[in-house]
């Protein structure tokens, strides 16, 4: 399974020395506790390290640096205790490369009306200090997350918390690596892009292989490890009654366990974890790698077909989101416009990831009519039923505009036994039609990252870290409002 590293967040809390010694010596234990109990709270997914008060602008500018250039950091949560003058934030700010959480809180739930003074006042003053310290952030421009609420509060609590995996996400993306096995899919254009400018953005690195260097990794795969892979599709998966004894049916699905072994060893070799593949470019493969992408997804690989690297990447920065919880690959394959009953079946021509599974997954051998290979081996399930995000980031032109739709999944109730393939049904938010003239209208892809554990929120402060348009697509959508929408991001987002 890939894991990620664990990441830390530097609590920052904001002064200024006309207050004295002493004050200063309240705000830091203040602080202290404050992320004592942020700690203790039971709802972070990582820990929140006190780094120190900070009173001048070169202090603030020294620890910014040391948060860009620590491999721990994932962001840092400033707080403004008293009151601190923004000019002595502006070169820092201005210089930030990480995460930034704006807490705005303050040490005290209740005033205290029997026996608050002057004093009180000036060192209890967040609502003053975090408004200056607010001013200057949407001065410079600066992508930021804002939390307001008292810090004891689980609702503060889960809000930290998912901001925190979203910057883990942000930071694990500068180490998204994607393997491409062939190129992109030809005269596909939604698929194609410009590589350079999303390693400048995003930091994904987007190498090219030849699928001849795939297949020299499968020639290697060992009998023995092969085998043992074998065991584990049973103990795993339901298997045709055919794959007991040898025959086509298991060497079918061995094949898979081949590609399987030979492409985790390869990505493993160049630190990749995320690929793509593309039926249009299997020489030397018997397959179109099926089993293989479902399971390598299933352990947190990023992966999209057809060559499309972008979705690649994205699946893997929101299975870093969502902890490797449902949350897969997807596609809009077809309609069902039964009046007042209007969904959407997504699936892809094979690889959909098991942990959004519903039901024990089987393995299935059957032809695929596309790839000109033999019958690939492939995971078939139905899909969960629940509230989700379907997603898609696009390349307009030297820009990104990441798109998410709100929907409500469900299990499907019918069978398609003349459909092999895992599949997942949904109702797009507020309705098929709706979301699906704004969906194209925002120009989103049809290879989308379907999470029933990634939020919008989530998304949203995702698109906030990286500078980049962010649309929603949800119940409270209005058409008019929002194709203005996308012309105002035209002019803000083409800078």
């Amino acid at each position: 399974m890939l894991t990620v590293k664990p990441y830390k967040f530097w609590f920052i809390t904001g002064s200024q020395p006309l207050y004295g010694p002493e004050t200063i010596l309240e705000v830091e234990d203040n602080s202290k506790k404050v992320v004592a109990g942020l700690n203790e709270s039971g709802i972070l997914p990582n820990q929140i390290e006190f780094k120190k008060v900070v009173t001048t602008a070169d202090e603030i500018y020294k620890l910014v640096q040391e948060a860009n250039g620590s491999d721990e950091c994932a962001g840092i949560i400033t707080w403004m205790h008293t009151f601190s003058p923004a000019k002595s934030w502006i070169a820092g700010l201005k210089s930030l490369q990480t995460p930034l959480l704006h807490l705005h809180t303050q040490y005290n739930r209740d005033i205290p009306w029997d026996t608050i003074d002057m004093d009180f006042m000036n060192t209890n003053q967040a609502a003053h200090g975090d408004r200056e310290y607010g001013f200057i952030g949407t001065r410079l421009g600066l992508g930021r997350k804002v939390i307001v609420g008292y810090w004891k509060d689980e609702n503060v609590h889960n809000q930290i918390a998912d901001w925190m995996k979203t910057a883990i996400g942000v930071k694990e993306g500068m180490n998204i690596r994607v393997a491409r096995f062939g190129d992109n899919m030809r005269n596909v254009a939604v698929t194609d892009g410009d590589k350079i400018e999303a390693q400048i953005k995003f930091g994904w690195t987007v190498d090219y292989y030849g699928i001849g260097d795939l297949v020299e990794e499968i020639n290697q795969v060992k009998d023995e490890d092969l085998e043992k892979l074998y065991q584990e599709y049973e103990e795993m998966y339901e298997l045709p009654e055919e794959a007991s004894k040898p025959g086509a049916m298991r060497d079918a699905i061995l094949y898979q366990g081949k590609i399987e072994l030979a492409l985790k060893s390869f990505l493993a070799k160049g630190n990749y974890n995320a690929f793509t593949t593309n039926f249009e470019d299997l020489h030397g493969m018997k397959q179109l790698p099926g089993l293989a992408a479902q399971r390598l997804m299933e352990q947190g690989y990023g992966f999209a077909g057809e060559g499309d690297w972008r979705t690649a990447a994205l699946t893997r920065l929101m299975k870093v989101l969502a902890d490797n919880k449902e949350t897969s690959f997807m596609e809009d394959y077809t309609y069902h416009l039964e009046p007042g009953n209007e969904k959407i079946l997504g699936s892809h021509m094979l690889e959909v990831c098991p942990t959004i599974s519903a039901t024990k997954p089987k393995i299935i051998v059957n032809p695929l009519g596309i790839g000109d290979r033999e019958d690939p081996a492939r995971l078939v399930f139905d899909g969960k039923g629940g509230e989700a995000i379907n997603v898609s980031l696009v390349e307009m032109g030297g820009r990104y505009r990441l798109i998410v739709n709100e929907v409500r999944a469900e299990q499907p109730e019918k069978e398609t036994p003349h459909l092999p393939v895992a599949k997942a049904i949904w109702e797009p938010k507020p309705s098929l039609a709706e979301a699906t003239t704004a969906w194209i209208h925002a120009g989103g892809a049809h290879h989308t990252v379907l999470s029933f554990v990634v939020t919008t929120e989530q998304m949203v402060d995702f698109a906030e870290m990286a500078d980049i348009e962010c649309v929603v697509i949800d119940d409270d959508l209005n058409l008019r409002q929002f194709k203005n929408e996308l012309k105002w991001n035209e002019v803000v987002y083409r800078r």
